[in-house]
């Protein structure tokens, strides 16, 4: 498999350890908290993945349920990681809860983020090769499915 396109960014650290990441133009800050020698003015670099995580599959989604023509009024996610004790500390599980509201179709929906679960999202394909995601899916506050992501992509 041949990279056809390549992504850049530059870290440059600022003091202590708050950093700034800069990527197509736009600037991030990163630190640390309080008790890792940081002053907690931005996300740590791990909650910054869990952004990242939900930021593709949202993309994905909200892409897919336009297509489909269905009339969502809101949506957010939440993630919640569970960290190992071990060095390095990285993601042992993740569980990604995405909460829809609208006249929604459930059926459309769990479509959609099983699409993005299972082809689409990339950032998610590659912490599924570390970790289970699990995902849930609420539409007006009731719990229309529960389940893992599942990447069944051919290896090249």
């Amino acid at each position: 498999m041949s990279a056809k396109k390549t992504l850049q960014s530059t870290m440059t650290w600022l003091n202590d350890m708050q950093f700034e990441g800069l990527a197509s133009d736009h600037k991030t800050i990163l630190d640390a908290t309080p008790e890792h020698g940081g002053h907690n003015l931005g996300p740590t670099p791990k909650e910054l993945l869990l952004q990242a995580m939900m930021g593709c599959t949202s993309m994905d989604v909200i892409s897919i349920l336009k297509k489909m023509r269905q009339p969502l009024t809101e949506f957010k996610m939440e993630a919640r990681a569970v960290l190992t004790d071990a060095l390095p500390v990285h993601f042992a599980e993740v569980k990604l809860i995405y909460i829809f509201r609208g006249e929604l179709d459930p059926s459309k929906v769990i479509k959609a983020v099983t699409s993005s679960m299972s082809k689409y999202c990339g950032i998610n394909y590659m912490i599924s090769k570390v970790c289970p995601i699990t995902i849930e899916i609420f539409v007006n506050n009731i719990n229309i499915n529960t389940g893992l992501a599942n990447f069944n992509i051919p290896k090249k």
